[in-house]
């Protein structure tokens, strides 16, 4: 199998030529109904073009949430193969948020579903979950690295029920959230100039100091706009893991459609904001 150039250097000059936003896809029946689109098929297709054209040309990532397209079955993955073939034609790479995780045979099955190359929903990286343990992972960290693909492990998220799992403390004195850090830094020992095996680390969370973020590997960091997070929150967030943040924006950015225009305007500003957050590091 042929493999692409490692995500991980090919995400860093995607945030380096474009800015490190993401932008999410999540059209859900609210948002569709916003937007004056029916909860169906025709709505969702719509919904997703008009994303994929309005900023795949000028965005370094974008993030289909893969269960708003699930819900409408074969049509709606129909749709989702569409939407991930689009925006990497357009230049973005697709990070899909489809938060896999299970053992064996079944990790296996979902990892050749979105990371190998010849599969309909290939994607550049795959969010997962490691809560059956790191290791059943593994088929996703093999076969990515063998594509070319990288993945986004569940470690200290936004919502607050993670706490009860990821605060949880391990026999050895660290909480998990910690140590899946350290799984994904050990990962990415010796990659230049970044790591493919990234976590997913809310923005939300506030001072993050006694966390050693720096995994040499890209942090997901959802909670921009909506959530109440904002750019100029990353630098206190993450301190000098910064450059290596990928700030992800959903409804703070999708709320300006189904006006292409307004959508490009929007996330042409969110990108401004954050080089300018950054900047002052």
């Amino acid at each position: 199998m042929s493999s692409l150039e490692p995500f991980g250097a090919r995400l860093r000059r995607a945030m380096d030529e474009r800015g490190p936003l993401c932008v999410g896809i999540d059209p859900h029946a609210s948002l569709l109904a916003e937007w004056g689109l029916n909860d169906d098929v025709a709505g969702l297709e719509r919904f997703s073009r008009t994303v994929v054209e309005a900023t795949a040309d000028r965005v370094a990532v974008l993030k289909p949430q893969s269960a708003f397209f699930e819900r409408f079955g074969s049509r709606g993955l129909a749709v989702l193969e569409r939407t991930v073939e689009a925006a990497r034609a357009a230049g973005a790479l697709v990070v899909m948020d489809a938060k896999r995780g299970d053992i064996g045979s079944t990790m296996a099955a979902y990892a050749e579903s979105f990371l190998h190359k010849d599969a309909p929903l290939f994607s550049d990286a795959l969010t997962v979950s490691p809560y059956l343990g790191y290791g059943s992972l593994s088929p996703a960290v093999v076969l990515a690295r063998e594509s070319g693909a990288g993945l986004f492990v569940l470690a200290l998220t936004s919502n607050p029920e993670g706490g009860e799992v990821q605060h949880a403390v391990r026999a050895d004195g660290r909480n998990v959230g910690a140590t899946m850090l350290a799984h994904l830094a050990a990962e990415n020992v010796g990659e230049e100039p970044l790591g493919s095996f990234g976590a997913v680390v809310g923005a939300t969370l506030g001072d993050l100091s006694t966390y050693d973020l720096d995994i040499n590997g890209p942090l997901l960091a959802p909670g921009i706009g909506a959530q109440g997070a904002t750019p100029a929150d990353l630098p206190r967030v993450f301190g000098a893991a910064v450059r290596n943040v990928v700030p992800n924006v959903s409804r703070g950015l999708l709320r300006h459609g189904p006006d292409a225009g307004a959508l490009r305007a929007a996330a042409d500003r969110f990108t401004d904001e954050i080089r300018t957050a950054l900047a002052s590091t």
